[in-house]
């Protein structure tokens, strides 16, 4: 009941404190009411609460300090929005009650402290309210929106006989006229949610109330840089604001939050909406709303070159962190057509999208900036171009043939030999999977070039790791190994993590083509482990379906299926069609191997048929023929396996995959049971190529070879199926292709 504009303040807390005691005034003359109370309590051992000090703190301080000078035994206990600021003060922040995560169930949800007070209130507003399935997601969104706020949930229990808890949450955007009115038993300050921050925003100095409104244009907190540069202006240098940002956090205006790198604060959602009401009443909400839109398309740009090197794992938790405001300052300046700036902050995120496998985010920002109709830079339009391409090619999408075009195109107009080999390497790279092979090498080719002429180590490291699936796909070893190797050290000598997992993947593949499986799934492990340390789940995904890959081909299928599960989902989850394609393809290919045909039919069917709905060749699709060709040939169905088996053999060849066209001439001798010596000449050839270009015959395919081969040798006998093993020998690919397929085949 004392209020800060009384004529004497501390008197008016000592008479509180003496009524409170029920302490009688009988000190001698001359001796102020402080000093009585002082000496009648300076025998006494008691615990004396201080409430609701706020409003008159520093006064509560100094009667605190004099009353513990002379009493040892009185314990004091102040509530208060900051720190009385005495020495010996042990500070204890009050917390918000317990918010539900957001994918709560609900028996989980019951254990929340914040959904507890809100049931308890509602249920005694409208008897027919309850926790259950149908109210339990309403709940969790009203107490996280409140942020736990015990006065913010009684008032809005408070409404639920009228509005219901779905319509409560609807309405949370006006919150203040929502919680307009409460208890009116209650002081005035707590009967409304405005009237509570009211309360607190009086109390603040005019500096204090102009840093705190500006703060509000934050999406989900700040750093103490950020709010130096964004709320500083020509009335409050920057140097200060860190000072009074200390003291909002002192009065519980500002929260800080725990567990970021860098210190971070944010303001609780109710004191934000109130706060941006005080930027538009002060005519200060759109320039500091472009102030802070400056300020994070700077941050992303200051951020971009670290995520190629040893401060990758650094700035990637950094940018994490900025999500709400980066995605609000690309908002802000689309929505102000300030085609530049947007233009600048999706080009600054756009690798930080591809390491997070934020594949959606980054291709719809950027075709929303394209769309924009104001004149930008030409090398910032062609660059954005180029990654809006690079992200379809990722998608699978049939249009990224076109965008690669045009951008291109676009670097045609202008002198920019770095951006275009940039360009060109991230539409090489993301072009490998679902484009034409031949061009995404011959982008890679030409980019090469251009970073060794420049000298951009950076660039020759991640050409070569992509090279290295193309040497993969044809089979070629020694390329494969020497462009791993020189991938790795030059990514080792920079610091670049995501580069070095890539390299050391294509070592894990050159040693799963050579047989050594226990190496290949140790350097596949290593990759793992720091695409996990990195947070890079979309190639977590990956590393994952390459060891269900090896475990495949050492048949351990119960294994493969594991990792594969693992794989799919959070392929899934991240949108990265490659390692989906790839856990998909080892459940399809474990499923034959273990007996369901069916299942693997109808899994490698849908590869296939998602494979064919494509304008360009898909590298998977040769393999996935294959094996649903030997699948349907178990079956007993050898004309439909013969021509899948047929069209595997075109499709390796357009890659130029000599294993492949093997593996598929192999698959041609099984689906032939009339001709028993075409299918010798096949295996004759297959076997000799396995020998003279070193391709291992991996335990996932040495099934399917041993039993054709039991087969036709059945068939001949030993000295036709030798005699028509040894003339096979002699044939080339192409050769033996027509002789398996028949005239009437293409090719």
């Amino acid at each position: 009941a004392v209020e800060p504009d009384a004529l004497d303040v501390l008197s008016s807390l000592t008479d509180a404190v003496q009524a409170a005691l029920d302490l009688h005034d009988a000190a001698g003359h001359g001796e102020s009411g402080l000093d009585r109370l002082a000496a009648a309590l300076a025998d006494r051992e008691l615990l004396l609460v201080l409430d609701n000090c706020e409003h008159v703190v520093e006064h509560a301080a100094e009667l605190t300090d004099r009353l513990l000078a002379a009493a040892s035994r009185v314990r004091v206990l102040a509530t208060s929005r900051e720190p009385l600021g005495l020495a010996g003060e042990v500070v204890w922040n009050v917390p918000t009650l317990d918010i539900p995560a957001v994918a709560a169930d609900l028996a989980t949800l019951g254990e929340s402290t914040a959904v507890q007070l809100f049931v308890a209130r509602a249920a005694a507003a409208d008897r027919r309210f309850k926790l259950d399935d149908d109210s339990a997601s309403a709940v969790s969104v009203l107490c996280r929106r409140l942020d736990g706020i015990p006065l913010a949930l009684e008032l809005a229990a408070t409404r639920v006989r009228a509005l219901g808890v779905q319509g409560l949450v609807a309405r949370l955007d006006d919150r203040f006229r929502l919680l307009a009115t409460g208890h009116r038993g209650a002081a005035p300050r707590q009967q409304t949610l405005m009237a509570m921050i009211d309360w607190s925003w009086e109390l603040l100095t005019p500096t204090e109330q102009t840093v705190l409104r500006r703060l509000a244009v934050h999406a989900d907190g700040c750093t103490a840089e950020a709010a130096e540069l964004v709320c500083a202006a020509e009335d409050l240098p920057a140097e200060d604001v860190l000072d009074v940002l200390m003291r909002l956090v002192d009065r519980s205006l500002v929260v800080p939050v725990h567990g970021a790198d860098v210190p971070r604060y944010r303001l609780l959602e109710s004191v934000a909406a109130y706060c941006v009401e005080k930027l538009h009443e002060a005519k200060e909400f759109e320039p500091i709303r472009q102030r802070h839109h400056r300020y994070y398309t700077e941050f992303a740009e200051r951020a971009r070159p670290d995520l190629y090197g040893p401060d990758q794992k650094r700035r990637l938790q950094q940018l994490d962190d900025e999500a709400g405001n980066l995605r609000s300052a690309l908002d802000g300046a689309v929505a102000d057509g300030d085609a530049e700036l947007a233009f600048r902050l999706v080009d600054a995120l756009a690798w930080y999208w591809f390491l997070r496998g934020r594949l959606v985010e980054a291709r719809r920002s950027m075709e929303t900036v394209l769309a924009l109709d104001d004149e930008v830079p030409v090398e910032l339009r062609a660059g954005v171009e180029a990654w809006r391409a690079g992200f379809t090619f990722l998608q699978g999408d049939h249009q990224a043939i076109a965008y690669s075009d045009a951008a291109l195109r676009r670097y045609d107009e202008v002198d920019d030999s770095a951006g275009r080999a940039r360009a060109e390497w991230f539409l090489g790279l993301a072009g490998a999977d679902t484009g034409d092979l031949a061009k995404s090498l011959a982008l890679l080719e030409r980019a090469l070039e251009t970073f060794r002429r420049n000298s951009d180590q950076w660039g020759v490291a991640a050409v070569l790791g992509a090279r290295a699936k193309h040497a993969h796909v044809r089979f070629d070893l020694a390329a494969l190994e020497a462009d791993a190797l020189e991938s790795a050290r030059l990514f080792r000598e920079i610091g670049d993590r995501w580069g070095l997992l890539q390299a050391t993947g294509w070592l894990g593949a050159h040693a799963e083509l050579t047989g050594q499986y226990e190496r290949a799934a140790e350097l596949h492990r290593d990759a793992l482990r720091m695409a996990e340390e990195l947070g890079l789940w979309p190639e977590v995904a990956g590393e994952l379906g390459w060891l269900s890959w090896i475990a495949l081909g050492q048949g351990e299928y119960a294994k493969a299926r594991e990792y594969s599960e693992q794989a799919l989902r959070l392929a899934t989850e991240h949108g990265h069609r490659s390692s989906q394609v790839l856990a998909e393809i080892v459940r399809g290919f474990a499923a034959r191997r273990t007996g369901d045909l069916a299942l693997a039919e109808k899994q490698l069917g849908d590869l296939i048929d998602a494979a064919r709905q494509q304008d360009e060749p898909v590298l998977y699709l040769s393999m996935v023929l294959e094996e649903l060709g030997f699948t349907l040939e178990l079956r007993g169905d050898y004309e439909a396996a013969r021509a899948l088996h047929a069209e595997a053999f075109l499709a390796s060849r357009e890659h130029e995959s000599r294993r492949g066209m093997v593996w598929a001439l192999e698959g041609l001798a099984g689906d032939l049971p009339g001709s028993p010596e075409v299918a010798a000449q096949l295996l004759g050839l297959a076997a000799t190529t396995r020998e003279t270009e070193a391709m291992l015959v991996t335990q996932a395919e040495s099934g399917d070879i041993v039993r054709v081969t039991a087969a036709v040798r059945e068939a001949l006998g030993d000295d036709e199926y030798a005699a028509a093993f040894a003339r096979g020998a002699e044939l080339s690919l192409e050769e033996a292709f027509a002789l398996g397929a028949g005239q009437s085949s293409p090719g």
